[in-house]
């Protein structure tokens, strides 16, 4: 396993079940621009990353898990208004992560509200609400904490066994 964005998962593993995180086999990220075609991008990345790992048959959960997790990073995480120029750091990450019997994905995003169903009047807070119900639904554990450090926002993952049943 190399560097790449162990800085970024220190938090995550943090923010995990008990894992060890020496064991994690092999791990993959990708940022996603603020925009609602960036879902289409990490479905694809997650499809590759499971082809590569042999893991196509958990795709459909994944991937829905993935696309609720990163639709509401970006509804509710990124500011509309802030101005998208080429080269900055994308807001919104994802990353997986495979240890022997389990995968994790995890959206990073830049805002430190909390992923629950909000309240009051508002429109989407049942939308809101029935993305994380599927998140549940879908894996077997999920949470989110604030990144620490220089790094602002927050991480949501949700926690899928894999491996012989």
């Amino acid at each position: 396993m190399g560097t790449n964005g162990s800085t970024v998962l220190e938090p995550l593993r943090q923010g995990l079940p008990p894992l060890d995180p020496g064991a994690v086999s092999t791990s993959a990220s990708c940022a996603l621009p603020a925009r609602y075609e960036a879902v289409r991008g990490a479905r694809k990345f997650t499809s590759a990353t499971l082809d590569r790992w042999e893991l196509t048959e958990r795709f459909d959960d994944v991937a829905l898990v993935v696309s609720e997790l990163v639709t509401n990073a970006l509804r509710h995480a990124v500011p509309t208004e802030a101005p998208q120029e080429e080269g900055q750091n994308p807001p919104v990450r994802l990353h997986l992560m495979r240890w022997a019997s389990r995968l994790v994905c995890a959206v990073r995003d830049p805002s430190g509200e909390s992923p629950e169903a909000r309240g009051g009047e508002e429109d989407f807070s049942a939308e809101s609400g029935r993305g994380l119900f599927l998140v549940d639904s879908f894996s077997d554990s999920w949470g989110w904490h604030p990144l620490a450090g220089t790094l602002q926002g927050k991480v949501v993952w949700a926690l899928f066994r894999i491996g012989p049943e």
